[in-house]
């Protein structure tokens, strides 16, 4: 693969992530009510669905849906750690529903958002590096 191809597969992969950092802060700090999924991040980035998809997997071996998993557990470990809001409440905050939310978390973590806050930590093999993304949506 040509060198120009290579960068250009880095550039979106970039713009991805840090699309992914910039709109779960905003999620977070609540000037974005809705998280957006995988293709309306491509619409955002210029870019076809299939064509980030295929880049992001191509440049890192994973599905742009874990990156988007893996930042969401991130957030809601910060939350976790440094605020007394409870699970439900970072959940809403999320955009998730309380319920549903637990369960995602645990599916990717294999421990609830209560079992962390008191653990203060995540186990060392993680449910979320087995799992299969072959989708579009956001996860």
């Amino acid at each position: 693969m040509s060198k120009k191809l290579w960068s250009r597969n880095d550039e979106i992969t970039r713009d991805y992530l840090k699309f992914l950092d910039e709109h779960i802060a905003a999620i977070v700090l609540g000037s974005e009510t809705e998280m957006l999924h995988i293709n309306e991040i491509a619409q955002r980035l210029f870019i076809s669905p299939v064509h980030l998809s295929n880049t992001i997997k191509l440049a890192t071996g994973h599905h742009p849906c874990y990156y988007y998993d893996l930042k969401i557990i991130a957030a809601t470990n910060e939350l976790l750690l440094n605020t007394t809001h409870s699970a439900s409440e970072i959940a809403r905050r999320l955009t998730f529903d309380p319920s549903n939310f637990i369960k995602f978390y645990r599916s990717l973590t294999g421990i609830t958002p209560t079992q962390f806050r008191t653990q203060k930590a995540l186990p060392e093999i993680l449910p979320i590096h087995s799992k299969m993304y072959n989708h579009a949506s956001k996860s």
